[in-house]
């Protein structure tokens, strides 16, 4: 590492990008089970964002799987590593001052603490997309509720590996009772005093 020499100091700093660009960089972290809502919705805000003129991006969870993240399984270590990674790179895009949504399970707490000690407290919202496990295995969307049950599948979140509901998140839908645009309008609500110059 001793041969390594960040240029940090000499690139366009974060702050003039964000008077550019007319906003706050932030990571909104979309943490929830598989099937809770959490792509559905990410998807929906950064539309919403865009059309507003924010400069604003998504990290999904199975999109990065299939590049950068594709040499990892879903065992606990490689899951560590796995939101290790993504953190990383959504703090490259937060140094840029781009609003990143970034939507993984990210199970554990102690996984969303290390994500949130890569970007910096200041900088890290945690949205917790709080949908029970009987809600997510009736939609069962992919198919994976099912091969998990079967066996097909190990280490899946809720079935045969853990997830830990986040104590004291950022900002908390609940998407049970309440269709897209309602989820929406209390996301929306409370993302934008937190990106909005």
């Amino acid at each position: 590492m001793k041969n390594i020499h960040p240029i940090t100091d000499s690139i366009i700093s974060r702050e003039e990008r964000e008077l550019r660009l007319g906003q706050r960089g932030k990571v909104l972290w979309f943490t929830g089970l598989s099937g809770s809502g959490k792509s559905t919705l990410a998807i929906a805000l950064e539309r919403q964002l865009f059309d507003q003129g924010y400069s604003v991006i998504i990290l999904d969870g199975d999109n990065i799987r299939t590049g950068i993240n594709n040499n990892l399984t879903f065992s606990p270590d490689d899951r560590i590593e796995n939101i290790r990674r993504i953190a990383e790179v959504a703090k490259l895009f937060l140094a840029n001052g781009i609003i990143c949504i970034v939507s993984f399970i990210s199970p554990t707490r102690d996984m969303r603490a290390n994500a949130k000690q890569i970007i910096g407290p200041s900088d890290f919202v945690e949205v917790f997309i709080d949908t029970p496990i009987e809600v997510c295995e009736a939609r069962d969307v992919k198919g994976l509720y099912k091969k998990a049950r079967a066996g097909e599948i190990k280490d899946f979140t809720g079935v045969n590996a853990p997830y830990e509901i986040p104590l004291q998140p950022d900002v908390h839908v609940h998407t049970e009772d309440t269709d897209i645009e309602e989820s929406m309008a209390v996301l929306y609500q409370q993302i934008l005093p937190r990106i909005r110059v």
